[in-house]
Order: C-alpha cells, then sequence, then structure tokens
C-alpha cells in the first residue's frame, strides 16, 4: 500500500480522495532535519513552500518515488534531480491562480487608498488626530484608466491581466515565452468577452506602468534593482506575489525613499521566514506573509488537483 507524507498539509478533499484510492496519508509535520529518517517509511511526500526536498534528501531516501508540490513553484525541490533519479515531480499549476491574483489586487487598492499605513495609524492617533490623518489619506487614485505591467504571463500572470481589464485597466505584459491570444473575460456566469493581448519586451513594461505585478518563477537575479527602478514612472506602484528575491530590495527600500515608486505590496521575501526589518517596518509597504493561495477555495482545488495527479501516476 502506498504511504504519503502530507508534510506541509493537504486539504481534507484532497486527503479524502487519496484514502478512497486506497493511500495511506499522514499529514503530521515532520521537521527538515527529521525528514530523511522519516521518509525511509514513505513512498511520496507532498509539499507547500516551507519543506525543502534537494539533492541530499532525495539521495539518502531510496524508496521515494514522487515528490509533489501544492502550488506553483517548485523552487525548494530539486526538479532536475529528482527526475534524473526517476522520481516523479509534480505540481498544481492552475489551482491558485485566482486567489494569487486578488491579492495582488488586494494590495494595489491598499496602496491606492493609503489602507496600509491608515491601518497602522488609526489605532493610535484616530482619537486624537482624525482631521489630519483625514488629510493624509486624501490624495487616492483610481485604478480605472491605469496601466497595469504584468511581468511573467503564465497562469497567474494571466488571472490578474484579466482582473485587472475587468476594472477598465489598460493592460501589458512581458514573458520569457512571447504571448500573442486573447484573455477571456467572463461575466454574469454566461457572458464572455474575448479581448486581445500581446507580450511585449520588458522594458516597454517597466518603462510604461502605472503599476507592476510581478509573476515569475525564482530568479538567480533580481529581475527589478535599482537600473529598472529608473526606468519607470515616478509614482508607480509594485506588487510582488510571486517568488522572494525577483526585487532588489534594498533598491526598492531607495526607491521608495525617493518617491520614484509610490508604494509597495509584498507577499514574499528575499529571506523568508525573517524578512529585513527595514521592510517589514516601512510605510509604504503593503505586507502579507506568503499567503497568495491561502484561501479556502484555493486549498481544496490544489489538494484536489494535487490527489487526482497522485493516484494518476501510481495506478498507471
Amino acid at each position: 500500500m502506498i504511504k504519503i507524507l502530507a508534510n506541509d498539509g493537504i486539504d481534507p478533499v484532497g486527503k479524502s480522495l487519496l484514502e478512497q484510492a486506497g493511500f495511506i496519508v499522514d499529514t503530521d509535520t515532520i521537521p527538515q532535519d527529521k525528514l530523511v529518517e522519516a521518509l525511509q517509511n514513505y513512498d511520496a511526500i507532498t509539499v507547500r513552500s516551507a519543506t525543502k526536498v534537494r539533492k541530499d534528501l532525495i539521495d539518502q531516501c531510496p524508496n521515494l518515488k514522487l515528490i509533489g508540490r501544492g502550488g506553483v513553484g517548485m523552487d525548494n525541490i530539486d526538479v532536475d534531480y529528482a527526475r534524473e533519479r526517476g522520481i516523479a515531480v509534480i505540481n498544481t499549476p492552475a489551482a491558485s491562480s485566482l486567489s494569487v491574483a486578488e491579492l495582488v489586487f488586494a494590495h494595489l487598492f491598499t496602496g491606492a487608498r493609503f489602507l496600509q499605513d491608515a491601518n497602522r495609524k488609526m489605532p493610535v492617533e484616530g482619537n486624537t488626530n482624525f482631521n489630519n490623518l483625514k488629510k493624509a489619506y486624501a490624495k487616492g487614485i483610481e485604478l480605472k484608466g491605469k496601466t497595469l505591467g504584468v511581468i511573467g504571463f503564465g497562469r497567474i500572470g494571466r488571472e490578474t491581466a484579466a482582473m485587472g481589464l475587468r476594472l477598465g485597466m489598460n493592460v501589458i505584459a512581458y514573458d520569457l515565452f512571447p504571448f500573442n491570444g486573447h484573455i477571456s473575460l467572463n461575466f454574469q456566469g454566461d457572458i464572455d468577452i474575448d479581448i486581445p493581448i500581446k507580450t511585449i519586451s520588458l522594458e516597454e513594461v517597466i518603462s510604461n506602468s502605472d503599476f507592476i505585478s510581478l509573476h515569475t518563477p525564482f530568479a538567480e537575479e533580481p529581475i527589478l534593482g535599482a537600473k529598472e527602478f529608473d526606468q519607470m514612472k515616478s509614482g508607480v506602484f509594485i506588487v510582488n506575489c510571486s517568488r522572494g528575491g525577483t526585487i532588489d530590495e534594498l533598491a526598492l527600500i531607495a526607491a521608495l525613499d525617493s518617491g520614484k515608486v509610490a508604494f509597495a505590496g509584498l507577499d514574499v521575501f528575499n529571506n523568508e521566514p525573517t524578512p529585513l526589518a527595514a521592510i517589514l517596518q516601512h510605510p509604504k509597504i503593503s505586507l502579507t506573509p506568503h499567503i497568495g493561495a491561502a484561501t479556502n477555495e484555493a486549498q481544496e482545488r490544489i489538494g484536489t488537483e494535487l490527489a487526482n495527479l497522485i493516484i494518476a501516476h501510481f495506478h498507471k
């Protein structure tokens, strides 16, 4: 009987599907330094972003036949090496797209109306400095009619673009793999509208966007650094709900302090789980702790997709 360690958890629906298919699923979290010993008793492991499955772990776990990632990015797994060793590696790239896109716009609306600062100051100054706070937050902006630049135009990037289009934004996009097609918008459940869109150069996106949203995998070098900030419009907004390391955080702080960047929304950080204090304390940054896919609906979709992929692999 196949035994699976869901080390970072799995939605109850996914767990139930696996158990109905005859698998044993354990959801107790094993600390990273205890995984080698624990995995001697399992055929597969599923992870999210917390657990790392690197070469040394793979080498010491000869029983391992499958590694599943509940989510999109797999930078916490040595994917190529695992596959070279004959281990299947799967992920769930489609399941969390909507939830991540909605978080992007939560950050954008937050910055557009100063919610990140208001939520910090109202509890301590709201009853003594109300009118001054009202004046401080009086220059909000609307998203409609502004240009949204999407860097990384995979599933999540396209979902983010679709949300921007529904709001009446002008959307431009860049991807390593050029895209020339359409974004399908669904309204009221039965009305579909196709909007043509094609990717342009990274430089064009950077220099022409009012708002920039990152949706790229982990990169060895930051995609946005001091040079890129210099090329942007003054007052640009930047949101990163993709991966830490894609933005040079020190350059971002400098750009925020100078006013070149008006606001940043960050769900991911360079050195998780201990983000830079200057990032956490900056008044122009809206912060969330890597929760892009953390909705009930997304987790159910992830669990279901992951379970079906596992079942298909072992039953083929």
